[in-house]
């Protein structure tokens, strides 16, 4: 009989990896409105922005903007994604107090994304932990492509252990691995997770799957089942990878929190309310909520 934890800690992530592809500019005060609804629905953990080049990523400009506007809840995070230490002193400047640092399992894939090798890539984000750590900043890792990558196909085991381990020996209170382009099944994705839980302690684990091939569910229920108690999710499903072509959406918020509640796991969150904010948040990018729980609820 498998085993899943009782509680569930969610980590939105739509307010950054949900919207920085998104064509046309978001203002910032939309931004805020829709981190600030996040954090109404009792959501414990919300990437907020990101300190990236506006050359790169010009939807994420007003990172600053957006993170000093926000209204903080006690007991909320609002992690912010660096690329490195321009990004962080960025960040700094505007009393940010918990980053994400971000490496690739691919080497083609990590070649494209930053134009650095896995092992220059990890040089980079560790000068970055280096001065959060310093300055008793909590820091969070990613590693992407942990199930495949859009250039070089499947990616070895060895390197998502081998990248994972180091983000977390280098500080990362928790490490996200992320299905990037969603062509993860559950067996593919309990292997993994299996073999980075072996080098690192679960409970320092988190899981980020893309819903590409309809497989994001089915992969969270089987990482649940080996006792994973943090999952990545974007409200609406919004998100996907700009450099991964195909790659829809991460798996939606509102769809996560269903199964879950379905299974008698606690988030702490209320659905109704999310829902409301996922509605919200399609109705101002002008499509159709990726959520199946919405669209289910408004038929």
């Amino acid at each position: 009989m498998s085993v899943h934890p009782t509680q569930v800690r969610l980590v939105e992530v739509g307010a950054r990896d949900g919207l920085q592809n998104e064509k046309a500019i978001i203002p910032a005060e939309a931004k805020i409105e829709l981190i600030d609804r996040l954090s109404a629905t009792g959501l414990r953990t919300i990437e907020a922005t990101s300190f990236v080049s506006p050359k790169w990523v010009p939807q994420l400009a007003d990172a600053a903007e957006v993170y000093a506007g926000i209204d903080k809840r006690e007991g909320v995070a609002y992690p912010v994604l660096v690329p490195n230490i321009k990004g962080y002193e960025r960040a700094r400047e505007v009393g940010v107090t918990e980053i994400a640092v971000f490496g690739a399992a691919s080497e083609a894939f990590s070649m494209k994304n930053i134009n650095a090798s896995i092992e220059q890539s990890i040089d980079r984000f560790s000068e970055v932990i280096a001065a959060a750590r310093a300055d008793g900043v909590k820091v969070r890792g990613y590693v992407s492509t942990v199930l495949g990558c859009p250039y070089q196909g499947e990616v070895p085991l060895a390197d998502v252990v081998r990248v994972a381990r180091a983000l977390h020996e280098l500080g990362c209170y928790e490490v996200s691995l992320g299905d990037t382009i969603g062509v993860g099944t559950p067996a593919k994705a309990r292997d993994m997770l299996r073999a980075v839980a072996a080098e690192i302690p679960m409970e320092a684990l988190a899981v980020h799957f893309h819903d590409t091939y309809g497989q994001a569910l089915a992969n969270i229920l089987a990482c649940l089942e080996e006792g994973v108690a943090v999952v990545d999710a974007s409200v609406s499903g919004t998100g996907g990878c700009p450099y991964a072509k195909g790659a829809s959406g991460n798996v939606a918020s509102e769809d996560v929190v269903y199964m879950l509640h379905g299974m008698g796991i606690d988030t702490g969150i209320d659905l109704d309310r999310l829902v409301d904010t996922g509605r919200w948040l399609s109705q101002l990018l002008g499509r159709d909520t990726g959520s199946k729980v919405t669209r289910a609820r408004a038929a």
